[in-house]
């Protein structure tokens, strides 16, 4: 059962693998491998596998909760933290109560198709209403990929889940994209704006905060969380912005500054005109802030701005304007739609938006090209026949 120093750090900790060997029930020999960072964890993990294994001798008479948690320890230094927590909820409310004290190997298709039929009677405790084709949809992902991780592991032969199949509703309409055009932004963007300078008339000029998070949402199409964690420090020349980071709001405790959410989504955009007005102004602005800092956040200063009160300020700009209100996450969409509808490549949009592949990307906004399709139809009206 050794434990052995690996290439890597974390946190400042050393990162060690750490192995047990065991002989299953039926006498093949078996290996279990995890990471650990710091040999304290190392220890500990190495201490975990064992019990496992002592507890049970045979990998399929785990249960629903003890393959859970290794389950969570092995996602916890793979994914995100926020992804890990979305996982966890799911499978902590809609699959731990009703299979967890089941073992792997009892997990027929029977069982599984009673779990499924219990989650199609589910509703949301607030509303009283039945859960939605998404919400089920992701309750059946998270589930299918605890149960993947068994057949990684050798715990199961196959993924017993796809033989019920995921959630369907024959019914449900593909969602509509929502997102402003060019127009509607000028018209939001305004009441923001004049939301702001009557705010600064009567001494508060926090109020501007709100309407430089929405002109960078739209300008950009950053994530959310991107923005939060944007500092003035990630400014370059003025005209070149640097996304190297993300905030969590929903994880217990303080805000969380951590990676974002790819490899892909580190990058770099150069910022059109009318972006680097607003920021200029902005900065001037907040330079007259007694302790003022480079490292400061370009929305909140000392402190990201809070989910809800987006959400309150979008809805408050949009009723002003007299127009439809959308999403944060939709101002992405309409940065995207923006560039689409110019004719703008596929594969310049996927690095804006930090897309790990193009196919996203394609998927998503490949529908929003008419031009091409009318340029497709003149090539082809200039034919005789």
């Amino acid at each position: 059962m050794p434990i052995t120093k690996s290439t890597g750090k974390k946190n400042g900790k050393q990162k060690y693998r750490v192995r047990i060997n065991y002989t299953d029930s039926a006498g093949k020999p078996r290996q279990i491998e995890r990471t650990a960072y710091g040999m304290d964890e190392a220890k500990e993990t190495e201490h975990a596998l064992s019990m496992q294994i002592k507890n049970n001798a045979a990998p399929a008479a785990k249960t629903v909760s003890q393959l859970y948690e290794e389950f969570k320890a092995a996602k916890k230094h793979e994914v995100r933290e926020t992804s890990l927590k979305k996982i966890t909820e799911h499978i902590d409310k809609y699959i731990i109560p009703q299979l967890g004290s089941a073992h792997l190997d009892k997990l027929t298709t029977p069982v599984l198709q009673n779990w499924k039929l219990s989650i199609e009677e589910c509703t949301v405790r607030d509303t009283g209403k039945k859960l939605s084709i998404s919400t089920k949809q992701n309750i059946y992902g998270n589930f299918r990929a605890l149960l993947g991780y068994a057949v990684k592991m050798e715990y199961l032969n196959k993924n017993p889940l796809q033989n019920i199949g995921n959630f369907k509703d024959p019914y449900a309409e593909k969602k509509k994209m929502d997102f402003y055009t060019s127009e509607e932004f000028s018209k939001f963007i305004t009441a923001a704006r004049q939301s702001a300078e009557t705010a600064e008339q009567k001494g508060n000029i926090s109020e501007w905060h709100f309407y430089v998070f929405f002109c960078i949402a739209f300008f950009t199409g950053l994530r959310k969380g991107e923005i939060h964690a944007l500092k003035w420090t990630d400014v370059d020349n003025d005209n070149v912005l640097h996304v190297s980071r993300s905030i969590a709001q929903k994880l217990k405790g303080e805000d969380r500054e951590t990676p974002p959410k790819n490899k892909s989504s580190i990058r770099t955009l150069q910022l059109p005109q009318p972006l680097i007005n607003v920021l200029k102004d902005h900065k001037s602005r907040c330079m007259h802030l007694d302790g003022f800092s480079e490292d400061w956040r370009i929305c909140g200063c000392t402190k990201p701005l809070r989910d809800t009160t987006i959400d309150k300020k979008n809805k408050s700009y949009a009723e002003a304007a007299g127009i439809k209100s959308i999403r944060i996450h939709d101002f992405r969409h309409s940065h995207a739609s923006l560039l689409a509808n110019e004719g703008i490549n596929i594969q310049e949009i996927a690095r804006r938006l930090g897309h790990s592949k193009i196919e996203i990307t394609w998927n998503t906004y490949s529908h929003l090209y008419p031009r091409e399709e009318e340029r497709a139809v003149k090539i082809l009206n200039k034919l005789t026949l």
